[in-house]
């Protein structure tokens, strides 16, 4: 069976910097109608990045809506026109300041399907040359390194509870243990 809803209006609520929120009133499939709150969002990417000691690039930042540090596989937002892979990059060598050799699509993810337009697309990115930061205005990070398994474990400790960051490290590891990656 196909589910579907019809938009039968739109209106926007909010314009943000990053995100946009409007109000839809939608028709069920049953006839009904509701209302459907939607953040429109330009998407993201975020990379797992593998130095050559097989350790993997982390950044530890502020989270002002929780209030504190999470530690999270690097990542930022698509800019207008800019490709997935571009960004990926960019975000990359802003974040940590590498550039990568070889830099592989992973997939994409939807982390909030419920109220939020928002699609990441994961890479891998290895064969890394360290360079420096370029982190955005009011942007401060620290780049940390751990071995996948130990971040394994820190996901099934609680210590990584980002969603972008468990699903990139679990995709990688069964993409690797399947020899695709």
């Amino acid at each position: 069976m196909s589910h579907t809803e019809k938009t039968l209006d739109s209106t926007r609520i909010f314009e943000g910097v990053v995100v946009h929120l409007r109000r839809d009133t939608v028709e069920l499939e049953d006839g009904s109608r509701t209302i459907r709150e939607v953040i429109d969002h330009p998407g993201g990417v975020s990379i797992l990045a593998m130095d050559a000691d097989e350790n993997i690039l982390f950044v530890r930042q502020f989270r002002y809506p929780f209030g504190r540090t999470l530690l999270e596989l690097p990542a930022g937002k698509l800019e207008p026109g800019e490709s997935p892979a571009d960004s990926g990059r960019r975000e990359l060598k802003e974040e940590t300041g590498c550039t990568a050799g070889r830099f592989e699509p992973m997939g994409r993810l939807i982390p909030t399907c419920a109220y939020d337009t928002e699609v990441i697309h994961l890479f891998f990115a290895s064969d890394l040359t360290e360079g420096t930061q370029s982190l955005d205005e009011n942007e401060f990070l620290s780049v940390e390194r751990h071995p996948l398994d130990e971040a394994l474990q820190m996901i099934l400790d609680g210590e990584i509870i980002d969603a972008k960051t468990q699903i990139g490290l679990l995709k990688y590891k069964a993409l690797r243990d399947a020899g695709r990656l």
